[in-house]
């Protein structure tokens, strides 16, 4: 478990592909090094975030780690673009005794969304993003929470439908932070979705099943208000 705060951007120093050992074969092993601020208290076994993407440490020093990339990470995410002296989002899992700053992050990749513009606002830059999945839309609220490279992040505008997309901002503060925020129009963000979203998701359909018994009334009034809500925008 996380909380989407970047700890640290470390570098990628070394690429080892069909690297067996590691990687439980097809897949690759990463070196990231230039992050020995959170090596400290490593160990073998441990979880990383890199780039969002939950990674076990299968072998680290003072000032570098390595992980395995197994090859259906390498599909579902962005790690696979990744090259010598590549920059990534690092962060540990948390502690039981670590303030929750950012929201609840699996570092489970759902999937990869494509920079459509990057606008400065200010000394702030907004991002529009356009998932590759666009099934995830439905989980993506204005003002919720959205994970990108790992980094915990309110969403400002949502669009549905086929041209999909939604926008974030980032302050000044974490453009100094995070990779995400030196990319381009074209380039891949990894994306985690909010998991409360799902579990209520869930939860709802489970009860409106013919099987519960479930109230459709409600549901009814429910449609009935937003309709009603969205004529009157």
């Amino acid at each position: 478990m996380f909380t989407g705060l970047v700890e640290k951007i470390g570098r990628v120093t070394s690429l080892e592909p069909l690297d067996t050992s590691s990687s439980g074969g097809g897949g690759t092993s990463l070196t990231i090094s230039n992050c020995e601020e959170i090596l400290t208290d490593a160990h073998l076994g441990d979880s990383i975030a890199v780039n969002g993407t939950c990674l076990t440490v299968t072998a680290f020093d003072k000032t570098w780690f390595k992980v395995g990339v197994a090859p259906e990470t390498l599909r579902r995410t962005n790690l696979g673009s990744l090259k010598t002296n590549s920059t990534v989002n690092l962060e540990r899992a948390v502690k039981a005794d670590t303030r929750m700053g950012g929201h609840f992050v699996q570092g489970h990749v759902d999937t990869v969304a494509t920079i459509l513009s990057v606008m400065p606002e200010g000394n702030a830059l907004v991002f529009r993003l356009q998932p590759r999945d666009k099934g995830v839309l439905r989980y993506i609220v204005e003002k919720g929470y959205v994970t990108l490279d790992g980094a915990s992040l309110t969403v400002t505008k949502v669009v549905d439908g086929e041209e999909g997309y939604w926008e974030v901002m980032l302050i000044a503060y974490t453009q100094e932070k995070i990779v995400t925020a030196s990319k381009k129009v074209g380039e891949e963000v990894n994306v985690e979705i909010d998991i409360v979203g799902k579990y209520v998701e869930k939860s709802v359909e489970s009860y409106f099943t013919q099987a519960s018994g479930g109230d459709y009334g409600i549901l009814e009034k429910m449609v009935s208000r937003i309709v009603d809500e969205r004529l009157k925008n």
